[in-house]
């Protein structure tokens, strides 16, 4: 069997976290029993979500335990099979984590999934056509509920999730305003993916300039919001909100490192009887084939072209989660392993 290197989480961060959190480790990979399978990783997929798993405190998943491999998504290519659904060569999904190679029972529900490569590229079955598409699906459909002629903001809206949402509520006949870091990342938002419009962040920093950002980018005002982010971006928002509009709350990226996000004007929540919702899209399996089936269409007719920043080899993998972070990757975040 072959050796196998793993990132493990060696210590919690205290505030930022660091590369010194993580530790390379080879390990042996174990002979497999009945039902198993070996998986060799192309891909594994980083995202933010995994921040706050590192810390030891309150969330809706259990920490990410100490000295044991980063939890993850993977995609990947059997090469040993002790199941009979599954043979060598089958392009799989799984939840592999940080490492080269998985064992996994493929008898589990759920642990592994085949793929179609002949449309959809593999990597994208972690990104457009994988958890963060689903993610901006079930936000969107499920919460957010648009009706055509409506105005949609995204946060991150380069990433995975922003990037599958603007296909979906521009499907949908709706008005869409991503916000994302830097000129490159918004020419991108609206020139390739076909948002109606894109505000830098960081031609904003304040509630403020924000503000007005959005007045001129939705002048019908805000009917549906995605957060990714929060901070003071969601103050400004809330300040565009329209009366019944709807928030789809999936991430706090700007509160990660263990600071609190207060909100600076709570009463805008009543004032506008808005509906805000947290989600986490893993409790909403039974939604995911026909997200999937959606997701998967407009990425093979083109209408959702999806970018990714890619780094190269296991050993990479913490200093890219870091830039992730702090928003230095373009488009969906993976490592390469083969």
């Amino acid at each position: 069997m072959p050796t196998n290197k793993q990132i493990h989480l060696d210590n919690r961060p205290d505030g930022e976290a660091v590369a010194g959190n993580f530790k390379l480790v080879t390990a042996e990979t174990p002979a497999l029993a009945d039902n198993q399978v070996l998986v060799r990783h192309h891909y594994m997929s980083l995202d933010p979500y995994m921040r706050g798993r590192m810390n030891d405190s309150k969330s809706y998943a259990q920490p990410q335990p100490l000295g044991q491999v980063m939890q993850g998504g993977t995609v990947g290519e059997v090469v040993e099979s002790k199941h009979p659904r599954y043979a060598v060569g089958d392009k799989v999904v799984g939840f592999g984590g940080w490492q080269e190679y998985s064992v996994v029972d493929a008898s589990q529900p759920g642990a592994l999934k085949k793929v179609d490569t002949t449309h959809v590229p593999l990597s994208h079955y972690l990104g457009a056509v994988g958890m963060p598409g689903v993610t901006a699906w079930y936000g969107l459909v499920k919460i957010i509920a648009p009706k055509a002629g409506e105005t949609m903001v995204v946060t991150a809206a380069s990433g995975a999730v922003g990037s599958a949402f603007g296909a979906l509520a521009k499907a949908r006949g709706c008005r869409v305003v991503g916000i994302a870091g830097g000129p490159d990342k918004c020419k991108y938002v609206t020139d390739e993916l076909g948002f109606d419009a894109c505000i830098d962040y960081r031609q904003h920093p304040d509630v403020k300039s924000m503000s007005a950002a959005l007045k001129e980018a939705c002048p019908n005002g805000i009917d549906g919001y995605f957060e990714n982010v929060g901070g003071y971006i969601f103050d400004a928002v809330l300040l565009r909100a329209n009366a019944f509009s709807r928030v789809a709350l999936c991430g706090m990226i700007a509160g990660y490192d263990g600071q609190p996000l207060p909100l600076a004007n709570p009463a805008l929540i009543l004032i506008n009887r808005m509906k805000i919702e947290g989600f986490i899209v893993s409790e909403h399996m039974e939604v995911w084939p026909e997200a999937l089936t959606e997701l998967g269409t407009l990425v093979g007719t083109g209408k959702l072209k999806p970018r990714e920043s890619v780094a190269q080899g296991i050993e990479s993998a913490p200093e890219a989660f870091l830039g992730l972070l702090k928003g230095k990757n373009f488009g969906k975040q993976l490592v390469k392993l083969i």
